[in-house]
């Protein structure tokens, strides 16, 4: 019983910091803090962490986003520490997800990876990726993520140009940011070489089947326009998460 209890507090804990730099980092660039989304009013701690969870200023409550958040890394933490990747463990496993989790919340809700959270990344990857696959590995992992990014998000400005003057009309956002190019290197350092090819490979895949989805559901509901922007970093971080953590579960499939 003690167990599930402190498991349970170590996810609901990550999810809590996940919501708060989510919350303020945007917003903010910086550690603040806490503060109302809707007035940007100070909130105590204690209220933003804990209950009744409503700004003290304008009423509002906060989204429905960290309910859901503080749910899935109870989850996770229960997972972890039943199925724990062989190469990372549990500590460092938890807190790269934990870092996913910043990643994808921020992109997902402001179309946004910010640097500075790329730049975190950046050492985490390198310290774990070293840990991993060696100096060389990672280094060449890193240069090839960023590059291939790099290469990717070139060509969709290039290719979103010529449909533009094709079609005589503008377009407000990339297909890819450079956000998502400094992600690519931030994961190539994790995966290492040549890990990030088949990262990316899977991203594309993965971003792929989704973007078809939810085309159709926008069809379906007569909303769909063209030139719609769809954040990209949390196809990458799929695909990275499938390989770090799921990478014995596919290299069997792969054989077999």
């Amino acid at each position: 019983m003690l167990e599930i209890i402190i498991i349970t507090l170590i996810g609901w804990t990550a999810g809590l910091l996940v919501n708060y730099l989510s919350d303020v980092l945007p917003v903010r660039r910086k550690i603040t803090s806490p503060f109302c989304l809707s007035c940007e009013a100070t909130q105590s701690y204690r209220n933003y962490l804990f209950w009744p969870r409503r700004c003290e200023t304008c009423g509002k409550r906060r989204q429905i986003r960290t309910w859901i958040v503080e749910v899935i890394y109870i989850f996770i933490a229960f997972w972890l520490w039943n199925s724990p990747p062989d190469h990372l463990g549990y500590g460092v496993g938890f807190i790269l997800l934990i870092y996913f989790g910043v990643v994808v919340v921020i992109d997902l809700e402001y179309r946004l990876i910010l640097h500075p959270v790329s730049y975190i990344g950046g050492i985490l990857g390198l310290i774990i990726g070293i840990w991993l696959h060696g100096f060389s590995s990672t280094i060449i992992g890193g240069i090839a993520g960023f590059g291939i990014m790099y290469a990717l998000y070139f060509l969709g400005a290039m290719l979103a140009k010529v449909i533009a003057k094709a079609k005589n009309q503008n377009i407000d956002e990339d297909a890819l940011g450079f956000g998502d190019v400094m992600l690519g290197g931030v994961l190539g350092l994790l995966l290492g070489w040549p890990g990030i090819v088949l990262g990316i490979v899977l991203a594309i895949l993965i971003g792929g089947i989704v973007s078809i989805f939810y085309v159709f559901w926008l069809l379906v509901k007569g909303e769909y326009k063209t030139f719609i922007a769809i954040p990209y970093g949390p196809f990458l971080i799929a695909g990275s998460v499938s390989l770090l953590y799921f990478r014995d579960l596919i290299v069997a499939n792969l054989i077999n």
